[in-house]
């Protein structure tokens, strides 16, 4: 059912495209009622325009937090013509049925992000424009509702081909934006509210994104998948620039978000390299070149097809380096114009560019979905020095302590049960995500063999190195499988039942044991 547009109300904030809009409208002859900066914007731009208080009889008061909240705008809005008892109330209290209703809110999130005071926060909660867009899409029988700038174009092709009218299927859809809109701005109020008060769990919680990019498919060809932006304000992967390549995959896109997440941990210059959600080699060196040697020793193999992540401006030369290898994604923080022209010969790479890094230690919430509900929890917090306990009779020496730090922050970012073997500042095996942490041990000492027989050398890469234990060895064989790969040094949380039979095991051995008091779990 097609219904003709006599009569608009137009208030808004972001004014990018309005005039143009405005005019348009006043071609087909549309009345045209407006607010404020919307209606000086619109007069500037030679559009009639009548003020909302002359249409009303009533003045905008309380500085304009009361302008719109008028019985003639919601029963223009409200009204049903075909209705009898709505026409007569309409004609007796003299309300003029409103066609159109063009309405985009308070910058209430743009305020927030960019750090406001509680009272000016306050300030930017719309009120009335959130009341029209409800009541306006409820009637979307008779009212098209606009509530996004990028809209009015395809308002403007509708009412071209409908001589001035728009369709009813037309106006659902923007009815269904017009309450994700309004859910969105309630949602972004409500987190930021329950942040202020120390809240994070609260007895309602609301969740909301804008839609990025529709992906080709999922996990699967099978499966449809979207990219939606939203939460809190953090550099990665979702906020990236895209500078070149293919169209990310819903796989592209997880496994870069880990290797940026793992990456952004280390002060010195780093590189991470993910393969399905998993590190196969991460260093720290003085510089981004060895940085990236030192993480793809760990495992070639793996690397193939694999996200390459660094935490520093990416320079001509490592992106040389990383140009032989065939991989999916690149992501920094920054890349430098040498290395652009060096990455821009393999046209499918995708190349992602940050502009910053995420504060790997910092506060924030963590949600993932499951059948019928939400798990929602707070970050992976970071190991602390201070919580670090020696219990062999063996200290670790600084270089030990050195790599254990190193190995156990890297296991914080493998797939449960995690074992990983690290010297000089890199990984030399990754066992993760096996149903039996001397499993992963094991893996992750073949990994070590594996890679050095690919190097030429002589002995496996995991002797004289440490290894991390994400969780506590639940008994001694997981330890041994480490002290046979050749690790001197092991750091592990601790906790368990026979805690003392695993570091009676490691000084027999002679080797060093670090425990943590932390755990780091990840499924």
């Amino acid at each position: 059912m097609s219904h003709k547009i006599r009569r608009a109300l137009i208030s808004v904030s972001d004014k990018s495209g309005l005039a143009e809009f405005g005019r348009f409208l006043a071609q087909h002859a549309v009345e045209i009622l407006s607010t404020g900066g919307s209606a000086k914007a619109l007069s500037d731009a030679g559009v009639p325009v009548t003020e909302v208080s002359d249409h009303t009889g009533f003045p905008e008061i309380m500085d304009g937090r009361v302008k719109t909240l008028h019985p003639a705008i919601h029963g223009g809005l409200l009204g049903i013509e075909d209705n009898a008892e709505h026409a007569a109330a309409m004609k007796t209290h003299a309300i003029a049925p409103i066609d159109l209703l063009v309405v985009n809110l308070y910058p209430f999130e743009a305020t927030v992000a960019g750090g406001a005071d509680f009272a000016t926060a306050i300030e930017n909660i719309d009120i009335g424009g959130p009341a029209l867009i409800r009541a306006a899409a409820k009637n979307h029988d008779r009212v098209t509702v606009v509530v996004d700038p990028g809209d009015y174009q395809s308002v403007i092709d509708e009412m071209t081909a409908g001589d001035g009218a728009t369709s009813l299927e037309f106006r659902r859809r923007l009815a269904a934006a017009a309450y994700a809109r309004t859910g969105a701005y309630d949602a972004a109020i409500a987190t930021w509210f329950n942040g202020v008060l120390g809240e994070p769990f609260p007895g309602r919680m609301a969740f909301a994104g804008t839609l990025k990019q529709r992906l080709r498919y999922g996990e699967n060809p099978h499966q449809d998948a979207a990219l939606y932006v939203g939460g809190e304000a953090r550099p990665g992967v979702a906020a990236a620039e895209q500078i070149q390549g293919k169209e990310l995959s819903f796989n592209n896109l997880g496994d870069t978000d880990a290797a940026f997440e793992l990456v952004a941990e280390f002060e010195a210059p780093a590189c991470a390299i993910i393969k399905h959600a998993n590190p196969c080699g991460t260093a720290m060196a003085d510089s981004l070149g060895q940085a990236y040697a030192k993480a793809l020793a760990c495992d070639p193999v793996s690397a193939f097809g694999g996200i390459i992540a660094v935490n520093r401006a990416l320079d001509g030369a490592t992106a040389g380096e990383i140009a032989k290898l065939f991989a999916e994604v690149v992501i920094a923080p920054e890349i430098d114009a040498d290395a652009r022209a060096v990455l821009a010969a393999k046209k499918n790479l995708r190349v992602l560019v940050t502009g910053a890094m995420p504060d790997a230690g910092g506060a924030g919430m963590v949600l993932r979905s499951l059948a019928g509900g939400y798990l929602l929890q707070g970050r992976d917090a970071a190991l602390t020095a201070e919580a670090l306990k020696v219990v062999t009779k063996r200290a670790p020496n600084d270089a030990e302590m050195a790599d254990l730090r190193f190995a156990f922050t890297v296991a914080k970012h493998v797939k449960s049960n995690a074992i990983v073997y690290a010297k000089d500042g890199a990984t030399v095996g990754v066992g993760a995500g096996q149903m039996s942490r001397v499993d992963s041990a094991r893996i992750a000492a073949w990994k070590a063999s594996e890679a050095a027989e690919t190097a030429g050398l002589a002995e496996s890469r995991a002797v004289g190195s440490v290894a991390a234990s994400d969780a506590f060895f639940p008994f001694a064989d997981g330890l041994m499988a480490a002290i046979e790969a050749g690790a001197t040094a092991v750091i592990q949380p601790g906790g368990s039942m026979r805690d003392d039979e695993v570091i009676a095991a490691a000084d027999d051995a002679g080797i060093a044991m670090v425990l943590t008091g932390m755990r780091h779990f990840r499924h």
